[in-house]
């Protein structure tokens, strides 16, 4: 008998590899964004069901159609204090002042506490101690100090949007590597250098984190001092239909802020990807 020969299959081309990996992630995206949909979509309709069938208070719940209902109004009306365009962009540009301003101050700030150890030392306590206070109750103060404009909740943005950044650069600045910094030295880079083509690059990753928590962050900051005392905003829509008891005026401001912030985000996390394409993916380095 002629002996048994073994028939060893050849690999897969790459190129196929690929392409099934691609066709799957794409499956898989699909599948995750119609669940979102289907979940938005469920939360949606028992919310009207039960405020129409007043298993809730309608009152004091509202119903999602009376919310759009709200929205097209300011879109096409317009509301007490002017258009909507202008009461978004007031507060959407309050609060990216504030972030801007934070998040300079807070990575300054913090790589030069982490690379200085006297530094740290020093001024680490005092930091310590501000971050342990309510800083939403700081508004009030400054609304007494900078009036009803933009000073005051661009200042209210600062104060929210400094920490987790300051913290985050902080620690960026301590974990780096130290051979990276030894290897750097031993090549002749002076205390300048090193900060900036070193501990900045490697602490990057760690701000960045920061940054997609600081500017929802921002966003309180400038709708809790419209709030209290504004001539315009999204925090003063909150707070002129809360004053009429109209709960489909508080639920769109809340629906427009949150879009302005899934906005921003989706932006932010589009700037990382382009400076972190050099970072493998999640699935690559699982396999």
């Amino acid at each position: 008998m002629p002996p048994e020969t073994l028939t060893v299959k050849s690999p897969a081309p790459v190129g196929d590899r690929q392409r099934r990996r691609a066709i799957a992630a794409r499956n898989h995206r699909i599948a995750v964004y119609a669940a979102r949909a289907l979940v938005l979509v469920a939360v949606l309709g028992l919310w009207e069901w039960f405020a129409r069938a007043e298993i809730i208070d309608p009152f004091n719940f509202s119903m999602p159609s009376k919310i759009w209902h709200q929205i097209s109004t300011w879109i096409t009306e317009g509301t007490a204090q002017g258009s909507l365009g202008e009461q978004v962009w007031y507060t959407l540009y309050e609060a990216l002042l504030g972030w801007v301003i934070g998040v300079v101050a807070g990575v300054v700030l913090g790589i030069a506490l982490g690379r200085v150890r006297a530094l740290a030392e020093v001024f680490g306590p005092y930091i310590k101690i501000l971050n342990a206070l309510p800083r939403i109750v700081l508004a009030p103060i400054f609304l007494i100090w900078f009036g009803l404009g933009p000073a005051s909740k661009v200042a209210s943005a600062v104060v929210l949007v400094f920490f987790p950044v300051f913290f985050n650069a902080f620690q960026g600045a301590r974990e780096v590597d130290r051979n990276l910094v030894a290897n750097s030295r031993v090549l002749g880079a002076g205390n300048r250098q090193v900060t900036f083509q070193v501990v900045v690059p490697s602490a990057t990753s760690w701000i960045f984190t920061s940054l997609h928590v600081s500017f929802g962050f921002a966003l309180i900051g400038a709708i809790v001092g419209e709030y209290i005392g504004a001539t315009k905003g999204l925090g003063l829509l909150v707070s002129a239909s809360q004053g009429t008891f109209n709960a489909a005026g508080v639920y769109a401001a809340m629906v427009i802020l949150a879009v302005v912030a899934l906005l921003a985000e989706g932006l932010l996390t589009f700037l990382e990807k382009r400076l972190f394409r050099w970072k493998p993916a999640d699935s690559d380095t699982a396999r």
